[in-house]
């Protein structure tokens, strides 16, 4: 059985992530650059994508789904289950790829690839919670 308040607290703590990140990111290329907010920035993607992975983790422990060998494993999981639809799976994959080069890479992390993905991207965890949502119901 998934542990919905756990699951909706989790999601509650990444909308509260998502929304300091669209209050504090710059529209310039040029504000970005500023090292503060840089890494609040790149701070807030991280820890908001480690939100969607915990819910992963929730979902396939409280539904039995198997123990994965990784956390691509998750995200197959659950969409053989049902619960997340293929693009989902994909863009959940992705996010989980920013937050390991932000937290592994950290030489790699790309400015410009962040910046964008704050301004065009950040409707990705809406998709999710949409698709974790309705699997609770």
């Amino acid at each position: 059985m998934v542990d919905r308040e756990r699951v909706l607290a989790k999601l509650d703590e990444m909308r509260g992530y998502i929304a300091e990140l669209r209050a504090i990111a710059p529209a310039t290329m040029d504000g970005y650059r500023r090292i503060e907010t840089r890494r609040a920035c790149e701070r807030l993607l991280q820890i908001a994508v480690e939100c969607v992975i915990d819910v992963c983790q929730l979902f396939v422990a409280g539904r039995r789904l198997g123990l994965p060998a990784e956390e691509d494993d998750l995200f197959e999981k659950l969409e053989a289950a049902g619960v997340l639809r293929p693009e989902t799976t994909l863009v959940v994959r992705r996010m989980r790829g920013c937050r390991n080069i932000l937290v592994h890479e950290y030489g790699r992390v790309s400015d410009e690839i962040v910046f964008e993905t704050i301004h065009s991207r950040l409707g990705d965890f809406d998709a999710f919670e949409k698709d974790i949502l309705s699997a609770l119901s």
